[in-house]
């Protein structure tokens, strides 16, 4: 591990992070993210490309020499009150370059302006999209990173409610599977995770599941789903991280549903430390893990 690498998006992360305060406006946070977390995906010679994705908003990312006909669908993290395609492009960059796959990366809508349940609805009209445009689900993947790769199973999970077929595999990455907060590792954690702490987590909550809403409802939570007859799940996560125990429950559900589970738990790295791929070894060694696995389900 480069420790150098690693402590400079530490200290650029707690410098983010540690300005949020009471006042802070959200419109502030997500202007700060995307400040902290991006690097023009152009650099990684990937092609963007704005899409309709069955009346969502998305973007193409096409790296050089990716198949026309596979496709990662990629769900993007920020607790679903930040990110979009700026904050996560060189991410999906690096996903479409090393699956050699077409990355659709949904710019699905976001809390409080649209709360529950309307990233999933997005996440899953979009996949609807790419069946209809004649991908084979067999050439699907779905991935995404903290809120986006709970998202990532509750995805899942609604498509086996509208009967739909499955896709070949899904990648979550340092899942977000749990609003109450209950995994032990968010306290013991707390101390070494720059970026998430439980009152910012149940803040974001407050914004996402409204009033009379259950914070268990499976399409927001999906430790609670029913995960049978789930495709195989590639999970990481950083061993920093206080959502560590929400990858380690989900990777145990899963497996008692009969679900195929690899977990990686990557020593010493932080929340989503993938997203930072253009500055971290570590970030690209795990998006290229990424992208063998979509390639053998896929092939």
């Amino acid at each position: 591990m480069s420790q150098q690498q690693l402590d400079a998006v530490i200290r650029d992360v707690q410098a983010c992070f540690g300005a949020f305060g009471p006042d802070t406006t959200l419109e502030q946070m997500r202007a700060d993210w995307d400040a902290v977390s991006s690097t023009p995906p152009s650099t990684l010679g990937a092609k963007q490309t704005p899409v309709d994705a069955g009346g969502v908003r998305a973007v193409w990312f096409d790296a050089p020499g990716a198949a026309q006909d596979r496709v990662v669908l990629y769900l993007h993290g920020g607790g679903y009150v930040l990110g979009g395609p700026i904050s996560h492009g060189s991410m999906a960059a690096q996903i479409s370059k090393s699956s050699k796959s077409r990355v659709l990366f949904v710019d699905y809508r976001l809390a409080p302006e649209a709360p529950f349940p309307a990233a999933v609805e997005d996440s899953t009209a979009a996949y609807k999209w790419l069946l209809a445009q004649g991908i084979k689900p067999g050439r699907i993947a779905i991935s995404g990173d903290s809120a986006g790769g709970g998202l990532c199973v509750s995805t899942l999970l609604s498509i086996k409610q509208n009967k739909l077929p499955m896709p070949a595999c899904a990648a979550p990455l340092s899942p977000w599977v749990d609003m109450e907060a209950l995994g032990e590792t968010m306290t013991s954690k707390e101390s070494v995770d720059p970026i998430v702490k439980k009152p910012l987590l149940l803040g974001m909550v407050s914004m996402v599941v409204p009033a009379g809403k259950s914070v268990r409802d499976p399409l927001i939570a999906p430790l609670y789903g029913d995960l049978s007859g789930l495709p195989p799940l590639l999970i990481q996560v950083g061993t920093r991280e206080t959502l560590l125990d929400d990858a380690r429950r989900l990777a145990d559900a899963a497996k008692k549903a009969g679900v195929k589970v690899q977990l990686h738990e990557f020593e010493g790295q932080i929340h989503v430390f993938q997203v930072f791929c253009t500055r971290l070894d570590e970030a690209v060694e795990a998006l290229d893990e990424v992208g063998a696995f979509v390639q053998q389900h896929t092939s």
